[in-house]
């Protein structure tokens, strides 16, 4: 049964592992960076292609969808959803916003937030 369980782990969508490989991603990219629209689409690319890369890196059965969304801090509002019908054992979604709540002053000028999500072949 133990083994059971580690090996769908294995095999499956886990939030945590996500988190760091988005976390890592971001901060590479974004951690000294003062808001510029001229480089914005700069920063997308290498962000979801860092997250793609280190998703790759898991080696697990899953395809990978990645979304990521800079926006300037000006006081405007954002909503977001993302939905989708899955295998709720090997499947999954996970959403970052950076700066999280913890590390308000981290960056002043801009947000981001990534959407990854995991499903099984």
């Amino acid at each position: 049964m133990a083994d059971e369980l580690q090996s769908s782990e294995e095999l499956a969508f886990v939030a945590e592992e996500v988190d760091r490989i988005i976390l890592t991603s971001i901060e590479s990219c974004l951690k000294d960076e003062v808001y510029d629209e001229l480089k914005v689409s700069q920063w997308v690319d290498y962000i979801c292609e860092s997250i793609m890369k280190g998703l790759g890196e898991l080696r697990k059965p899953l395809k990978y969808i990645v979304s990521c969304l800079i926006m300037q801090k000006n006081g405007a509002g954002v909503h977001a959803s993302v939905s989708c019908h899955w295998d709720t054992v090997t499947d999954g979604a996970h959403v970052v916003k950076w700066p999280g709540d913890k590390h308000k002053d981290h960056n002043r000028s801009m947000y981001c937030i990534i959407t990854v999500s995991g499903l099984s072949f």
